[in-house]
Order: structure tokens, then sequence, then C-alpha cells
């Protein structure tokens, strides 16, 4: 038996996994400071309401025989792709089949998982810095892919150029880490360049709720030609805080065919064999989520997010610190001063002020020199925090 060896070609631990650790560290060496992590991507508002009220209808048919469910649908319940379709219409003009969109347990698992329905040869080209996430999945794989850099230069937005070969595109907007966002004249650059090339766009969306401006695309799909290029992730943890339930979707348009062969039903075939599909208390509770009471608390949710944004960005700015995103994004992407590694920002901001980043490195070379803020932690502590980062100014 030999064990996978591309797994060597790994960082020792997972981005996130080490700041953790970093972390547990120093509060064990400092048990009275208090931590205030702006770190990780985890939301701190409760589910809405109306979707507990639906997740506690659900689990009290689970307990009754009449109204008993076992094995649904690996790909979803039809009730909750038709939901997913119409808000597609409603917000975002989009014209989907109940069909085209399919269920999962979330936007990691999906941009992970769709790498199976694709030639193993073939080649990948990703912007760096970026979600470790995309690229460990493809070094799993023996995969070594092509970047396109963002950086301060092109305002972290990269566009297409001939350079570029890859059967396959990674794209996320907003984007992580840096929370900037493309615009319809960007994206439908990208669009473009795959449709000519015959290229596949793997288009992760799972921050488009904090896209409040009605110019931007909230979808690639609002595109002109996406459907014959793309596959769309998205994700209801930051949308609706089922970071710990658990649930998002894929849409996989049906006139989406390469080598005559339809990725819906390549994808479709991949989760009947490999996936049980999300439990079925959980599918109604996301089902909740977009009545017009959840899209309601959603709203409030984001709004409050894009609160301690304000506030966040507000201090960097009295501090002179230069950043990017947070305006339609939930990250702020902040140079490091005084000339710092992304590392030693890290442990400067941890001793310093008890504040937690994430470092930029971590997400590739181009992420040196920058560490990442996020605008999850509840307000009083996104406010104790930004108290601390002023005292640096003094």
């Amino acid at each position: 038996m030999k064990t996978n060896q591309n797994y060597a070609t790994l960082p020792k631990n997972y981005l996130f996994s080490a700041v953790a650790e970093k972390t547990r560290a120093f509060q064990k060496a400092n048990p009275e400071r208090s931590i205030i992590k702006l770190s990780i991507g985890d939301v701190s508002r409760p589910l809405p309401s109306v979707v507990v009220t639906a997740l506690r209808k659900a689990c009290t048919e689970m307990g009754k025989s009449k109204t008993f469910r076992g094995y649904g649908p690996e790909i979803g319940y039809p009730w909750l792709r038709k939901a997913i379709a119409e808000f597609y219409t409603q917000q975002y003009q989009v014209k989907l089949a109940p069909e085209e969109v399919i269920i999962s347990d979330g936007a990691k698992s999906d941009l992970s998982n769709l790498l199976d329905i694709f030639d193993p040869q073939a080649t990948v080209a990703m912007y760096d810095p970026v979600y470790p996430v995309y690229l460990e999945t493809n070094l799993m794989l023996g995969r070594q892919p092509q970047f396109f850099y963002a950086t301060a230069e092109n305002d972290f937005l990269p566009l297409p150029d001939e350079s570029i070969k890859a059967d396959i595109i990674y794209l996320c907007n907003p984007a992580n880490p840096t929370g900037v966002c493309y615009n319809r004249a960007q994206l439908q650059q990208w669009v473009d360049f795959a449709r000519k090339h015959q290229a596949v766009i793997l288009y992760d969306g799972a921050y488009a709720c904090f896209i409040q401006d009605s110019h931007l695309p909230k979808s690639i799909f609002e595109i002109d030609g996406a459907c014959e290029c793309a596959i769309e992730v998205g994700s209801l943890s930051k949308m609706a805080g089922f970071t710990g339930v658990r649930c998002g979707y894929t849409i996989v348009p049906k006139q989406l065919c390469y080598q005559g062969v339809k990725l819906n039903q390549l994808w479709c075939r991949r989760q009947a064999t490999k996936f049980n599909g999300v439990s079925y208390i959980v599918q109604r509770g996301a089902e909740a989520v977009f009545s017009s009471a959840g899209l309601l608390a959603v709203q409030k949710n984001i709004a409050y997010y894009q609160r301690n944004l304000r506030l966040i960005c507000r201090t960097l700015q009295a501090l002179g610190w230069q950043y990017y995103g947070g305006e339609h994004s939930p990250y702020v992407w902040v140079r490091c001063p005084q000339q710092m590694t992304s590392w030693q920002c890290f442990d400067f901001l941890l001793k310093t002020t008890g504040i937690v980043c994430t470092p930029g490195v971590g997400f590739g070379v181009g992420g040196e020199n920058y560490v990442r803020l996020t605008g999850f932690n509840s307000y009083a502590n996104t406010r104790l925090a930004c108290q601390r980062l002023l005292q640096l100014k003094k």
C-alpha cells in the first residue's frame, strides 16, 4: 500500500488551523490577555428566527412515523431547488431551471468535489493570493496550477490575457481574501476569454450577498454567454449563518456542454454516487432563508456586519494604513505597516492588541506583506478591537 504522495506537496497545516494553533499558544502563555478574532470568516449572528422555526418543525416531522423521511434526493429536494431558482430570477434577473440547481453541504465541498467531473489531466489557472482550498485540492490530485497575479498595480482584479493556458479557471467574486469586486465589464472579459478558449469557469459566489451596489453583478450568469462556460457555487454560510448548519448549492446550466457531454448530468451523477444529500431538516431551514421573512432577516444580518466593516475601515484610515475591500465584501485586505511580513504583522497585532488576523502570505506569495481582517465578529468586539488599534497611533 502506498499513500498519495501529492499530500507531501501541501503546507504542513491548513492556513486557518495554523492561525488557530498560534492563537491557542499565545492564549496559554498569556491567560490574562483577551483575544479578539478578526481572522477566520465565521459568523457571529444567530440563525434568523424564521429558519429556526422551520428547523424545529422539520425535527418534529422526523419524530413521527407519518411524516418521517429517510434518504432524500442526493441532489436536493425539488422545493428547495425551485426556491433558489426563483430567488435568482427575482433578485438577479437570472432565469434558471430548478434542475440546474444542485444542493450540497457547502461551497467548500463543491469547489473541491467539482474536480471529479473533469479530465484528470485538465490544466488549472487561479489567481494569487487565493483561497487555499482551490490550490490545495488541485495539489492533492497532482496538478500544478498556473497563477495570474492579483496585485496593487491591478487593484487586485487581474484580467485575462493570452499567457493563461488552462481548461479550468477559478474566480471568486467578491474575492477572498482581498475583498475586491469585479464589475460587469471585467467579468465579461473573463467569460469571453473562457468561451474563446473552451475553458470552464468555476465561479465562487459565496459572498455575493455583501454586494450592495445594483450596478455590480452578484452572479456570473448576469454576464452574456456565462451559461456556456461557467459553473457557479453558492453558500448559505455567510448569507444566513449556516456555517454550523451546512448548506450550499451549485448551479450547472443545462446548456453547459464539453465534448458532447452535459456537465449538469456529470455533476448529478457524481453526487448520486458519492453523496447522500443534505438532511431534510437542514433543507427545510434553507427553504425558509428564501422566504420574504428570511430574506429580510438576511439583510439585517448583512447590515450588522457591514457596520463592523465601516468601523474597521475608518480605523485603518485614521491609522494611515492602506487597505482594499470592506465595502462589498466581509474582508478587508490590509497592507502591513512598517514593511512587516505577514507573519510579523500577525505576531505584532496579537502581542500588542490581542487581535487575531490572517496572514496574507497564507493565501499565496502574492499575499506577503498583507493581512486579512473580517467583519464577522460582534459589534462590541469589533469596536473594542478598533479602540485597541487606535492606541497604536499614540
